[in-house]
């Protein structure tokens, strides 16, 4: 590929609007239970294989990542519950922001005014 400029310029488009996406997809996934990370450091590891700055960033974060989940990790368990009591709580709110609530209350015949979302 590297005899042909043009094809190797559309890769490396490819391969950065590929690593783009899934490094977007797992920034907003990051506060929810789920692959939020795994995705941020998939899409880092798209980019690095194309790009040198993305490799110095994903080094970064990879230990940066490992700093605060052994700081979090040495943490008591009130922290611990503080966080997942955090994590449903923002789970909830956003079910509740996209309508998720009154949605599944009408198919069962709820239809209480404080299950619709406050954007509807």
């Amino acid at each position: 590929m590297a005899e042909r400029r043009g094809m190797e310029f559309g890769y490396r488009i490819l391969v950065a609007v590929a690593g783009v996406a899934v490094l977007a997809l797992g920034i907003v996934a990051i506060p929810y239970p789920g692959p939020g990370w795994a995705l941020v450091f998939a899409g880092l590891g798209i980019l690095a294989s194309e790009f040198a700055w993305a490799q110095r960033v994903l080094a970064w974060l990879r230990e940066r990542y490992r700093q605060f989940m052994a700081w979090f990790s040495a943490r008591g368990p009130l922290i611990r519950a503080l966080a997942a009591l955090g994590t449903f709580l923002l789970v909830v709110a956003t079910l509740w922001v996209l309508n998720t609530f009154s949605l599944v209350g009408g198919w069962i015949g709820v239809e209480w005014p404080w299950l619709r979302s406050p954007l509807k």
